[in-house]
């Protein structure tokens, strides 16, 4: 689930180190896995909070946490998403939401790298390598507050975190791509608008 990085010259303005909490309008996950053979259906998740630290000089100090709420899973159909909750599959009752914590970034160059962590879900943590891409930081259009925008891609195996339901209808392998937005926190005496 997130990442860091920095972007132009243009954005050395924002070149201190600097905490993001999760815009959680802007920030999706989605995923597509194996549908019997046929297809490869997408479905949606939302992070429900969260937050960053982005360091652009030293990306080794950086890192994010953030939870995902599983129970508003949207894979187009009110009776798949309730299916796809049901204790043989993620079992949403028992487990409301996922949670990955960052051990650590890897820079790769100037726009990329790769998250390292440990990703929580159905009641399993399991390590997992996030490639990510630094899309842009700065400020919205509008100048109410300053945003730093990430996209990034993971592959899981369902099975490694005991959601073993369905075997020879539902994939193993799950593609993920994020979409993330962490708006900048400031101080009460620089308060930016949310």
């Amino acid at each position: 689930m997130s990442c860091f990085g920095y972007v132009s010259m243009q954005q050395a303005a924002f070149a201190a180190a600097s905490d993001y909490r999760y815009d959680p309008v802007h920030s999706q996950i989605v995923f597509s896995i194996d549908h019997d053979g046929f297809s490869r259906p997408l479905g949606r998740l939302h992070v429900a909070q969260g937050r960053l630290r982005f360091d652009p000089d030293d990306w080794s100090k950086s890192g994010t946490e953030l939870d995902i709420d599983m129970r508003g899973i949207d894979l187009g159909d009110a009776a798949w998403n309730d299916a796809a909750c049901k204790p043989s599959l993620l079992d949403c009752k028992t487990y409301p939401t996922a949670h990955f914590i960052s051990t650590s970034v890897e820079r790769k160059d100037d726009t990329h790298g790769v998250l390292h962590g440990t990703l929580t879900l159905h009641g399993v943590s399991q390590p997992i390598d996030i490639p990510f891409r630094v899309n842009r930081i700065g400020k919205t259009i509008y100048g109410m507050h300053t945003v730093a925008g990430f996209s990034a891609t993971a592959m899981l195996d369902r099975t490694a975190f005991g959601i073993n339901g369905f075997p020879n209808a539902v994939g193993h392998s799950v593609a993920i791509w994020l979409e993330l937005e962490g708006i900048r926190e400031t101080s009460n005496n620089d308060k930016e608008h949310s």
